[in-house]
């Protein structure tokens, strides 16, 4: 190469977007995420001072607006289901888990208008479902247990932050959702049709971090990792603070938020270690989200599940109380 080559690549370089900041070397570990309770320790950590400056955390409106910016190059990192981040791989997108946020064991659901007491009831309906891979694994395991197919209902992509509109405008007769839009929908007085308690270890909240990340921001991964658990030891220890800045962060009552926890197990740093190995929670939901979702035509082949996590980032037992 010439090195008036050279020179004009430099140029054009140092003129980049700042949109690509978070991804250089010398910029912050940029995080994206949106609101959901499992992620809520972070937005803690973020009040309270517990995230150092070389973490930025991106909050989008949901996991749509954080995968666009996973495959934009503006994010290093992201909050996302175990599922979003087998698609994002898929793509080319090389997460790494770094921290298990959640468990959900009722907190995503499908919720109907009041007189729609049965799955069956929904035939030929409107049913609001974000058109990601939350949003159709909840719906494939809802119509397999009610014994429906996909083309008797009428399905709507649209976001949970844009249901309780649509709810109000009568355009929809029922969501797959999750919180805050569950509590929301909840207090127009929806009526529970399914939830993931019926099918438990499957949908994991996750923290990912982009692998050729990982090799020269280590020490901001573990302080993001590290912050997550403070966040989540302040939710645990002083809850009546936690949650009442949780729900003015989202327009929700205390009892709103409170009742937002009751279908997610929270792990600590104990128990997100049980998640991380070859025979761990972590692995074992993965390759069975791999089965349901190239069965659904959501992942082309099965992912290698090639350093699809690890443990190293975690911080020692008894290090975050």
């Amino acid at each position: 190469m010439h090195r008036r080559d050279l020179l004009k690549i430099l140029t054009a370089l140092a003129a980049a977007p700042l949109g690509l900041a978070g991804c250089s070397p010398g910029g912050p570990l940029t995080i994206g995420l949106h609101p959901w309770p499992g992620y809520e320790p972070l937005y803690l950590a973020r009040a309270f001072g517990w995230l150092p400056g070389e973490v930025v955390l991106r909050e989008g409106g949901n996991a749509g607006d954080t995968l666009a910016g996973l495959r934009r190059g503006e994010l290093d990192g992201a909050a996302l289901t175990l599922d979003e981040v087998l698609k994002a791989r898929s793509e080319g997108i090389p997460l790494t888990v770094v921290a298990v946020c959640d468990d959900s064991v009722g907190a995503d659901m499908v919720l109907a208008r009041p007189g729609i007491e049965t799955p069956r009831a929904l035939v030929g309906r409107r049913i609001a479902v974000e058109h990601t891979a939350l949003g159709n694994l909840v719906l494939s395991q809802f119509l397999e247990a009610a014994g429906l197919r996909r083309d008797e209902l009428r399905v709507v992509d649209m976001a949970p932050n844009a249901q309780l509109a649509a709810w109000r405008a009568g355009e929809i007769e029922a969501a797959i959702t999750y919180e805050p839009a569950a509590s929301r929908l909840l207090r127009e007085g929806a009526v529970r049709l399914y939830d993931s308690s019926q099918f438990p270890d499957v949908i994991l909240d996750v923290l990912a971090v982009r692998e050729d990340r990982l090799r020269w921001r280590r020490g901001a991964v573990s302080s993001l990792v590290a912050g997550h658990f403070r966040g989540l030891d302040h939710l645990r220890v002083s809850p009546q603070d936690a949650m009442r800045r949780i729900g003015a962060w989202r327009g929700l009552g205390f009892e709103e938020v409170r009742a937002s926890y009751a279908g997610l197990e929270l792990p600590g740093p104990a128990g997100n270690r049980d998640y991380f190995g070859p025979q761990g929670d972590l692995a074992r939901a993965a390759r069975l989200l791999n089965d349901v979702m190239v069965a659904n035509g959501q992942l082309s082949r099965p992912d290698s599940l090639e350093a699809l996590s690890t443990p190293r980032y975690l911080p020692e037992i008894g290090a975050v109380a």
